[in-house]
Order: C-alpha cells, then structure tokens, then sequence
C-alpha cells in the first residue's frame, strides 16, 4: 500500500497548502503549512532544487515568524534531490514559533520511499530546539546521530526499511520529554535489518522514561515483535502500543496475548495484519476494555509451496 495521498491533518491541525505564487491564502485557526515543490531535473543529481529552495524562502519571508506547525512535500524529485535539511536549519531563526515539523510528505507518484534521499534528520533538532513533534518519510541515505533534545514529545519515522544504525542512534539519544516512538521498521529487501536485539535497551525500558505511545509498524519481523513484547518491562507503562501495517500473523499474536497482561492499555493498533479471523476474535474477546484495531487483514501469497506476506510499505 505505497503513499497515495497528501496528509490531511498533521499535529492536531489542518493541512492547508502553500501557494507557489500570490498570497497566502486566509485560514480560520492554527493550521500546519504545506510547502511543496515538485520538479524533474535529472541533470540536478544531488543537488538541492532551486525551485523548491526559492519558493521556500519567499514563504519564510511571507509567514515565517508565524509558522508553527509545517508540512514538507516534495524537493524537487527527490530520487535525484537531496532533502533539505540544510536549508530548514539555516531558516531557524526566521521560523522561531515552529514546534511541529513533518519533512517527507509525498505520493508514491511523486517519488518512491525507497528512493528519497533524506539525510541526517538529526540535524532538525539540533536547529529547533523547542521542536514538540518529528515525523520524517525516506528511504536512500536516510540518517540519525544521537542527539539530546529536552522538547520533542513525538518522534516518527516512516521507510520501507530502517537500518539498526538509524535506529541505536535513536536510542542512544537523550530525549527527556519523548511520550510517542514510532519507528517503520521496513523490511530486510529496501535497508530493513533491525533486529529485536537491537530494540532491547527500548524494550527492557532503559529509553524514554515518559514514553506512552510506542509503534513498531510495517515490519516484516512482526511475530518476533510481537513475542518480545510479551515480556518486555517497557509495555507495563504503554497507553498505546502499535503493531499495525506489519506482517503479524496468529504466531505472534498468540505470544502476545500469552505473555504480560494488556489491559491495561488503551488501544492495541494491529490493523494490517495476517490473523485468521479465529485469532482477530480471539483478541479483541480477550481485551474488552481496549481499543483494539483488526481492520485490514490480509492473506499470504501462496508461491512454489511457500507464503509469503507483505508490509503495508517496502518500496
């Protein structure tokens, strides 16, 4: 299921879309911002595109002192544009009220997850101090450094595949506020190679004292997820804990509800899923008091005597 529409709310507020000429059109309350800029240059390879950085700094110059939650889509064609990162650091002074950024808001059509080259997303919060909320979309060369930031409360991460190095530096890094954790882990075939053994010092609960919300999703080691959880110290002071788009299947789900009781969560999201319609019902009877998500279930592809089964994202 690849990216097929633009975000319609980001932090709790509209999305409204910013022009590329004239003015600014009038809203009616808090809204986050939409910048984008989609062009093809393939003789532009690794550079950032002049169109998006031109028509970037003429929103700065309209809004800038204003903006306090923003939406990034396009830079140009991100397969052969780099992300801009450079230029959103260099623009912090001028965007001084912003506490909500999401930088990789793009169609499928528009670029392929796998393809858009990002960077160090780190950067961001060494820029933006008072930052309240990072949720960031890539896939090639898609990086984080360790980094203490005393604001964040949320931190996303969608790709079709999450290296173990973005993620233990994720983890190394010192994050006092943080209360919501998602991370797309991917799979192994676009860069995906985290292990359970990596999340450890997450699950073991040695990360994030304040964490309430944690989302390990579109992962294709689900059912190992799924079975760590069972027992990890880090689920007894989850509100919500999120599994979904993943390739969970009765295996893991099984472990799951074996293991350390859940009810004391709000919400169980596991939407996207390979639960035989027994083990989805099964589930949801054994939470009675969470929300629980089974929307979405999916079935194997059946191919020389093997099953396979897919994350709602890879390429």
């Amino acid at each position: 299921m690849p990216f097929s529409s633009h975000a319609r709310h980001f932090a709790g507020r509209p999305v409204v879309e910013v022009p590329l000429d004239g003015p600014l059109p009038t809203v009616d309350g808090p809204v986050s911002w939409r910048f984008s800029h989609w062009d093809f240059d393939e003789t532009a390879d690794d550079k950032l595109s002049e169109g998006f950085r031109a028509g970037f700094e003429r929103f700065v110059a309209q809004a800038g002192p204003s903006v306090e939650s923003l939406v990034v889509g396009a830079w140009g064609y991100a397969a052969f544009n780099p992300a801009p990162i450079e230029q959103l650091c260099a623009a912090a002074e001028r965007l001084p009220a912003l506490r909500a950024l999401f930088l990789g808001d793009m169609t499928f059509e528009e670029c392929e997850i796998s393809w858009m080259k990002v960077g160090d997303v780190s950067s961001l919060l060494t820029a933006y101090p008072a930052l309240e909320v990072l949720r960031v979309r890539g896939g090639e060369d898609f990086r984080f450094s360790p980094v203490r930031h005393d604001r964040l409360r949320e931190l996303a991460v969608e790709s079709g595949g999450l290296s173990r190095e973005f993620v233990g530096a994720v983890l190394e890094s010192d994050l006092p506020a943080l209360t919501d954790l998602e991370l797309w882990l991917g799979t192994d075939d676009y860069g995906g190679d985290t292990t359970v053994a990596d999340l450890a010092p997450l699950l073991a609960g040695e990360r994030f004292p304040r964490l309430r919300r944690l989302g390990l999703r579109n992962a294709e080691i689900a059912d190992d997820l799924a079975a760590a959880l069972a027992s990890a110290p880090v689920v007894g002071r989850l509100e919500r804990l999120d599994l979904s788009k993943g390739t969970l299947g009765d295996e893991g789900a099984a472990a799951l509800l074996a293991g350390q009781p859940l009810t004391h969560l709000a919400e169980l999201d596991l939407h996207h899923h390979y639960l035989s319609k027994e083990t989805a019902a099964a589930v949801v009877a054994a939470l009675p008091g969470v929300r629980v998500d089974v929307s979405e279930p999916k079935e194997p592809d059946e191919y020389d005597g093997e099953s396979w089964r897919y994350t709602a994202v890879a390429e």
